[in-house]
This record gives C-alpha cells, structure tokens and sequence, in this order.
C-alpha cells in the first residue's frame, strides 16, 4: 500500500524522528556543499489551487536538490480547471510522475488523490490541515532548543489549518502545548482527540497571556487567512488582545522565541518589533520548509 502524508498523525513518532532526522543531515549536508542526489530522475507533481510563495519553491528546489524535479501544475494548467474528476487525474498523474503534492482547499481533495493515485500524495496544506509546516517547525524546535524534552509551546491566534497539524505535531513529540484562541476560533475538537489519543494532553484557553505563562516558544499565525476576506472586520474585532507583541512575551520564559508560519501581517497577529527581534526565528523556520520536505520526500520515496 503506498504510504501517504495527509496529516503529521500519519507517521508514527519513530518515523517522524527519522523525518526531521534525514532533513537536518539535508540541511547539514547543503552546508556543507556536498551533493545529495537521493532521488535522481524522480519527478514531484505539485498541484495548486492556492497559490504560495514557500511551497511552491522550497519544494522545486527541494527535488533539483535531491536529483529529481518538480513540476507545477495549477488549477487552469490541467483538466481539473475544465471539470475532470480528481480521481482521474490522480490515476492519469500516477502514470508519469513519482509523487503528488497538492495544496487545495478541501481536505477531502488530498483524501482523493491518495485513495486513486499509485504515488505517495503529499498534503502541502488544506483548509483543514498543514503538515509539512509542522514538520519545519518541529525541525526549528529541535535545533534551537536542543531536543523536545521539558518544552513548552503556546499558540496564540487563529485555530486554524496550521494550528490543528501543529497541536498534532506536539503530541507527537511530547511538547507541553497550549493553545489560546477567541471563543469561536478552537481548533476542531476531533484534533484535540486525535492528539490526546497520541499521548498528547494540549490545553485550549481563551486566554493568551495565561497560554504565553513560561512558554518556551509563542507561535501565530495571520487571523485572516485566504478566502476570509469578507470576515476581515469581524475578526479583527474578535481577536482584539490576541496579538504576540512585547507585552505578550514579558509572561514567556525569559530566552522564549516566536515563530510564524508567514505570510505575516504585520501589526496584526504580530508586531514588526517582534517580528524583526532576536527572539525571531521566522525565517529560519521557513528556510526549513525545505529541509524538512527533502527528508519527508525521501522517506516516502525509500531513498
């Protein structure tokens, strides 16, 4: 049965390990200037409905990297823009490409792909998941707090996509995490099960600066995500105080650091100050985007 990657809850916490494990000897191993050709003449078909900045090219340049390449394929470029079924196009993909990337807005869309096509599909962010940031994220976790043991996290915002696969990934990685949101705004209860299922014990607030208390790590996203333009009022109405600024990290352990998954609006979720301090690990986490992605398309794909 080929192996999928829809949520971060479909590795175990050993393969996950050996995940991150494989991109940080990547990340190493680019340092270093040394070739790591694992996956030659392998191709990735990378199907957009969403558009993205980081996707798109820590993938591309993830597969030249690794020997392989990538193709983009958006939503008007294949038959799905002229009304093919996706089950169709998963079968007819599976016979010229090595794996599938899709970023959609249904998550029953990835479920699709990955029940018809003979490829590993690779969720790269549905309205209801993002496990390939979570994988970047635990990476930059790892590197920076040397390891998961005794760290605590907090989410601070939106209880969306990126929040649910985090909640996941925490779980999976022992990490204390609580996550604070508008009434409204949780993440899906179903998640919160699936994470205490793994061991997990995530605690949801409505509270930031009881979630931000001695918290090793603050993490927020934009309130305002892609296709929520017309809440945009609403929102900026509810999440009032829910902003990750100076005053949110005095409560945070003294040497906390932030993270943002970005696009960030700035003077929104977070401040520039923040944003730009030295608590910042914004781009270091997206730069591991693609070291986390090369060790996930290499465990997939048995390199």
């Amino acid at each position: 049965m080929t192996e999928n990657f829809l949520d971060v809850d479909d590795l175990s916490p050993d393969e996950l390990t050996a995940v991150l494990d494989k991109g940080a000897a990547y990340k190493e191993l680019l340092a270093d200037g040394e070739p790591h050709r694992d996956l030659p003449d392998r191709t990735l078909g990378m199907l957009f409905q969403k558009p993205s900045t980081r996707t798109r090219v820590s993938f591309e340049t993830g597969m030249t990297q690794l020997g392989g390449h990538a193709v983009f394929l958006g939503e008007n470029d294949i038959q799905l823009g002229r009304g093919e079924p996706l089950k169709d196009t998963a079968r007819a993909l599976s016979g010229y490409v090595d794996a599938l990337m899709a970023r959609v807005f249904k998550h029953r869309n990835v479920e699709v792909l990955a029940e018809y096509a003979d490829v590993p599909v690779v969720n790269g962010l549905t309205d209801d998941a993002h496990p390939c940031q979570t994988l970047a994220d635990l990476l930059t976790i790892r590197e920076t707090e040397g390891g998961f043991d005794d760290v605590s996290a907090a989410w601070v915002g939106d209880g969306n996509n990126v929040a649910q696969s985090f909640a996941l990934g925490c779980a999976l990685t022992d990490v204390d995490l609580t996550v604070a949101t508008p009434e409204g705004y949780g993440v899906d209860d179903d998640v919160v099960e699936r994470a205490r299922d793994l061991g997990g014990d995530p605690t949801v607030t409505h509270d930031p600066v009881a979630a931000a208390e001695d918290a090793d790590v603050i993490y927020t996203d934009v309130w305002i995500s892609m296709g929520q333009e017309d809440e945009r009022d609403v929102r900026m109405n509810d999440f009032e105080g829910f902003q990750v600024c100076d005053d949110l990290l005095d409560h945070a352990a003294p040497d906390a650091t932030v993270l943002h998954c970005l696009p960030a609006h700035r003077g929104e979720e977070i401040t520039d100050a923040v944003i730009e301090s030295d608590r910042s690990l914004v781009w270091r986490q997206a730069e591991n985007r693609m070291h986390a992605q090369k060790g996930l398309l290499a465990y997939l794909l048995d390199a």
